[in-house]
């Protein structure tokens, strides 16, 4: 029997490529043989005999258990699931199999305003209505944090026919939900909890991180595997809890319905490889990262303007604790915005921050990166950059950004909005129409449009003064926001 030292999909794929076998499948560079050759020299032969198909006899069916399922069985064990599945469209497949889940068992959900996008397309896909919850929001940093168990509690009570309750925990910031008093008001209320954890997949794999949703009673969790724990990005898996609150054969039917049937086997073969990392090593490759974060943060400090976000996160209003795996860094003290500061780490020293907002930037960490190293480049780009703007005369008044004004009214529900008649309007006669997309101005991030929801001018007016001082608009098909594709009502 396979146990977490063993790699049974990944070693079945070599076993296969390794016997040269005749390929009269797709795909049709046929292991690399009619392949580019420059694809050849970026990939190398190697991975491009791993690329087969679905359906191989020996490797995902034939004699049970086969690789891929006792891969998928050791996957589960490793993150304490009843049962996983393998995803190839990246969390965001997870969150669409949630939610269509959810719609088995009915029409309504309870969902973190703060969602994901890919909720909000599974809102479309699975055709629930949502009652909309909001997250707790830094008054200073004006970042979104989490849902409390109390709004949860509020809103169970003003939707008793919720089929269930979605929550994001971890954010992209670090703060980690209270999700095992949210795990207890849904049960209470009788529906299943569902936890957007694609940010905290390392979770249980070091006693000093916060507690993982599934340890905490979470019924169904998506873990974005590739974001720390280092699987190919697009891979990440969706674990079932112990509960009975959502049933393995509807998930199965779902996974089904959302995965293609060509899956890349080599992103199967890294979520098998990465799991036995974490699994077999991942307390040491942690211990190492986190070791190195902690005296990254020290140094961050000592540079004048900056400052970091950290365990003291922990207590304030929807932060029950901190995942260190996050580099926050605040901006404030410094004479530029953090989209200015990325800019020039970028352009400067080519250091990519993950994200970067007005007051925050966003550095990930891998669990089995060199973080030392990675953080003495980052240190010293981030030394010069300040260097660089403190240096700078400041050509206008620094612009405090207010908090989003309140959404609008949901008067349809998502799907009808997305796919319902519709037009395009300029932005300026939107106000008072049902938006028929989504729109989320960043910072915080936290949608304020949403499709089914009708748009107001205090809404328009602060996303178009976000875009005007360096934010993005996330969803929207005109990123200008010159237009708006809105609902034609009956």
């Amino acid at each position: 029997m396979a146990g977490q030292s063993d790699t049974p999909y990944l070693d079945a794929l070599r076993a296969y490529a390794a016997r040269n076998p005749g390929r009269f499948h797709v795909p049709g560079h046929k292991g690399g043989i009619g392949a580019d050759p420059g694809l050849i020299e970026a990939l190398g032969e190697g991975a491009l005999q791993l690329d087969i198909p679905a359906l191989t006899y020996g490797i995902d069916v034939g004699d049970e258990p086969t690789p891929f399922a006792a891969a998928q069985a050791l996957a589960a064990e490793a993150w304490g699931a009843s049962r996983t599945w393998w995803l190839v469209n990246g969390a965001s497949q997870g969150n669409h199999v949630a939610l269509l889940a959810l719609g088995h068992s009915g029409q309504r959900v309870v969902t973190q305003r703060n969602a994901h996008s890919s909720t909000i397309d599974a809102l479309v896909m699975s055709g629930l209505r949502p009652t909309f919850v909001a997250p707790e929001l830094d008054p200073e940093l004006h970042i979104a944090h989490c849902m409390t168990p109390e709004a949860l509690d509020e809103a169970l009570r003003e939707t008793p026919d919720a089929a269930g309750a979605t929550v994001v925990s971890p954010t992209y910031f670090g703060a980690v939900a209270d999700v095992a008093g949210l795990v207890e008001v849904a049960h209470r209320h009788g529906v299943p909890l569902i936890v957007d954890e694609a940010w905290g997949a390392h979770l249980p794999f070091h006693e000093d991180l916060p507690a993982h949703a599934l340890s905490l009673g979470a019924d169904l969790v998506i873990s974005s595997t590739h974001k720390i724990v280092g699987s190919l990005t697009q891979s990440a898996m969706i674990h079932l809890g112990h509960g009975d609150l959502i049933s393995e054969g509807v998930v199965d039917r779902c996974v089904t319905l959302v995965e293609s049937t060509s899956p890349n086997g080599l992103l199967f073969a890294s979520l098998d490889a990465a799991r036995r990392s974490a699994a077999t090593h991942g307390r040491e490759l942690l211990d190492e990262t986190l070791s190195a974060l902690v005296r990254t943060r020290d140094a961050v400090r000592e540079i004048p303007g900056l400052d970091v976000l950290d365990e003291r996160l922990a207590g304030a209003p929807g932060v029950f604790d901190y995942d260190p795996l996050r580099l926050a860094i605040d901006v404030r003290g410094t004479r530029a915005s953090g989209y200015e500061l990325s800019r020039l780490l970028r352009e400067e020293h080519d250091v990519l921050m993950e994200l970067a907002g007005e007051n925050v930037m966003v550095a990930v960490y891998g669990m089995g990166e060199e973080a030392g190293a990675a953080s003495e480049r980052l240190l010293e780009a981030l030394r010069q950059v300040v260097e660089t703007v403190s240096a700078t005369p400041q050509s206008a008044e620094d612009v405090q950004f207010a908090p989003p004004p309140p959404w609008g009214e949901l008067v349809m529900t998502p799907r009808e909005a997305f796919l319902g008649p519709q037009e395009i309007v300029l932005a300026r006669e939107a106000v008072g129409r049902v938006a028929s997309e989504s729109l989320a101005a960043y910072p915080p991030g936290i949608p304020n449009v949403l499709p089914g929801e009708r748009l107001t001018a205090e809404t328009l007016d602060y996303i178009e003064q976000t875009i005007a001082h360096g934010g993005s608009l996330r969803g929207a098909s005109d990123r200008e926001l010159k237009t708006l594709r809105v609902a034609l009502e009956t």
